[in-house]
């Protein structure tokens, strides 16, 4: 990614420190609301909100594509690598969020969330999905207005000593499927995923 220029950077800064401070200023529960369109925001409580927005950058995860929809998270510490896959209505993977700590691929890549989209809708997230995924994944079923996600130690977008939330809006058309469909479809197309990914692998 392109070095921050001098007013970003200090910026950075001072969002880092609301991280790092967060216990102090009784700020420890910010929410990031994030959609495939490039359009984020970081809510401190308390605060304003920040604008973060999204841009086409390499996603130096596993399998990640060479432009995939990228936020900057502005350094929050220690951030728990993973992927996040979300299943609309139908129990059809639709969109895979990546949280990539910093550091992750070399020196110099801020900690990030990495939004590829499946909808075919022509938003900018719709770029494919990565040709691997982290070994630490999490499946979610897509909810109307935004998919609201608390992850806990050791889960995808965890940041210790914070209970961040995200906010994921997706465009792909939703609904409420029967619960008793929604455990074993999503884990027949989760491993449908992995099969794929395995072939290809293989071709390589």
């Amino acid at each position: 990614m392109k070095r921050l220029s001098p007013t970003l950077a200090a910026f950075s800064l001072a969002v880092s420190l609301m991280f790092t401070c967060g216990e102090a200023l009784a700020q420890n529960n910010p929410l990031i609301t994030l959609d495939e369109n490039g359009n984020g925001t970081l809510l401190f409580p308390g605060g304003l909100p920040i604008t973060t927005t999204g841009v086409l950058a390499n996603d130096p995860g596993p399998g990640g594509l060479p432009a995939a929809l990228t936020y900057n998270l502005l350094g929050p510490p220690g951030l728990v690598a993973g992927d996040v896959l979300l299943f609309d209505p139908g129990s059809i993977l639709s969109d895979i969020i990546r949280f990539n700590p910093a550091g992750t691929g070399g020196n110099g890549y801020p900690a990030s969330v990495v939004f590829y989209s499946g909808d075919s809708l022509g938003s900018l997230g719709d770029t494919g999905f990565p040709n691997a995924l982290y070994t630490n994944t999490l499946s979610l079923l897509e909810t109307p207005g935004g998919t609201i996600y608390t992850p806990t130690a050791n889960q995808p977008g965890f940041v210790p000593g914070f209970s961040v939330t995200y906010d994921l809006i997706s465009d792909s058309p939703r609904g409420v499927p029967e619960p008793s469909t929604i455990v074993g479809a999503g884990m027949a197309a989760l491993a449908g995923v992995i099969v794929v990914l395995r072939r290809r692998k293989r071709t390589v």
